[in-house]
């Protein structure tokens, strides 16, 4: 009884979780599965649209261009580097966690700056994407690409890549802002002071929530 009852003193002062998990880590689990439906009905609903068209736009003629390679017809080059920038900066974060679990104050802001460079290198290719996109034609609500069978292609295309790509977009961007705090934050030497790094750890599961979207989204868009 006594044993049971000091459990739950300490479940209830915070020092135990029945999941054997940190209750931030928990609630930061609970909000990365609720974004996650919210991506899933957006990409249900265009996979909906998009298989029950008969023809649709070719994403080797829409994404052939390339930054400073003039008319080169380069299909999908350069959504492949946006991805492995992306990439790469879950790597660095995994390494920023990994030297947190060690308290290792420099090797954290070591990785978590390339995280960011990461971040905003991705953001600035998204940029570049839609600029070029947009200086076409291709807007919300206009649509310059034609259909793979040479007829002409309604506005679902353009409409549900602006707002799936631009929502990812927006969390990468949130991704980007909230990195720069933690590692402000540890530069400080605030989770010095706490004794541990998890602040890092959680931020780290958001951003590869983030990653992982993107795979998604790049397989929707880009690949079908």
């Amino acid at each position: 009884m006594d044993t049971a009852v000091t459990a739950k003193k300490k479940w209830w002062a915070g020092g135990y979780s029945p999941f054997n998990v940190n209750y931030g880590k928990l609630m930061m689990w609970y909000f990365l599965i609720s974004d996650a439906f919210t991506f899933g009905a957006l990409l249900i609903s265009y996979g909906t649209i998009r298989f029950s068209s008969t023809s649709w736009p070719d994403p080797n003629e829409v994404f052939k261009s390339f930054p400073g390679a003039g008319h080169a017809n380069l299909p999908l080059m350069f959504v492949s580097l946006m991805t492995f920038i992306l990439i790469m900066s879950s790597v660095t974060m995994v390494l920023a966690v990994h030297a947190g679990h060690h308290r290792d104050k420099k090797a954290v802001a070591k990785w978590m700056i390339f995280t960011i460079i990461g971040g905003i290198a991705f953001l600035s290719c998204q940029a570049w994407e839609w600029t070029h996109l947009y200086h076409e034609g291709a807007w919300w609500g206009r649509n310059p690409f034609t259909n793979v069978d040479g007829t002409v292609a309604t506005t679902n295309f353009t409409n549900f890549f602006f707002t799936i790509t631009g929502f990812h977009g927006l969390h990468v961007t949130s991704g980007v802002i909230i990195n720069i705090i933690i590692l402000i934050n540890v530069l400080k030497g605030t989770y010095e002071q706490r004794g541990h790094y998890e602040m890092v750890e959680k931020v780290g599961l958001y951003w590869h929530f983030v990653d992982l979207v993107w795979v998604f989204v790049f397989t929707c868009f880009y690949l079908l």
